[in-house]
């Protein structure tokens, strides 16, 4: 892997999804950190993911690894488009490729309306719970961080996401051109982005293996977060431990 030449590690991007900050990746970023040089950029500001694949690629690291969760991994795919000869490796995880379906600006501009009229507290209580998978404690534990990443956000950078994704660029006929190492991850109780769908994706890429984390919805990161970062490690190639990656 190319290494940067601050800090001699790998350059490695977390790409967070919609409302999510850096804390989604708390358990993958303390096992990897120490090995990799790990960027997690601030998307906050952006209504368009095109604009948000430019300002990672205008940081001027040459080559790195990438890793999107959910909207992050939109942004990873646009990444790819743009510049494939600077991704060394590719991860995508509860994520998708379809365009915006039928009646989708309309379902999430429910949402946004919620989040400018009563708030961001009110918009975690209702969003968040169908992302996680509903298992008595374990959720429990994890509602109480989850909500307060979304309510340090905004109506207004919620309105931002919002539009990008829902003019989100085609990704699906770029799959078959990519030629870099991709694992594709995704919760096996994802009702968003459910478990076949991410088959479909592993399906058309040439280097795609296909990793399913037992007990987890669409938050995987932090509902799974040993699974996922044990298939990171076996991605990246720093890790000998068997880990249960279907080959697509």
């Amino acid at each position: 892997m190319t290494r940067s030449p601050t800090t001699g590690k790998p350059s490695l991007y977390l790409l967070s999804g919609l409302l999510c900050d850096e804390s989604v990746w708390t358990r993958q970023t303390a096992a990897l950190s120490n090995e990799y040089d790990i960027r997690i950029p601030d998307l906050r500001g952006f209504d368009d993911i095109t604009d948000m694949a430019t300002s990672i690629l205008a940081e001027g690291v040459d080559r790195f690894s990438l890793v999107g969760h959910s909207m992050g991994a939109r942004v990873a795919l646009e990444i790819m488009r743009l510049a494939p000869e600077r991704v060394e490796r590719l991860a995508l995880l509860d994520t998708g490729v379809h365009p915006r379906g039928a009646g989708e600006a309309e379902r999430r501009q429910v949402l946004v309306d919620l989040a400018d009229r009563e708030g961001m507290s009110a918009l975690a209580d209702q969003w968040l719970p169908p992302m996680v998978y509903a298992e008595g404690a374990r959720t429990a534990a994890l509602m109480p961080g989850l909500k307060a990443m979304v309510e340090r956000m905004t109506p207004a950078i919620h309105a931002r996401q919002i539009k990008a994704l829902l003019n989100r660029p085609a990704a699906a006929d770029g799959l078959s051109a990519i030629r870099c190492p991709v694992l594709i991850g995704v919760g096996e109780k994802d009702a968003w982005s459910p478990p076949a769908q991410h088959q479909a994706m592993a399906a058309r890429i040439p280097q795609a293996c296909l990793v399913i984390f037992p007990g987890s919805g669409h938050m995987a990161p932090m509902e799974a977060p040993d699974a996922v970062t044990a298939a990171l490690k076996a991605w990246l190639g720093t890790s000998s431990a068997p880990v249960e990656i279907a080959s697509s």
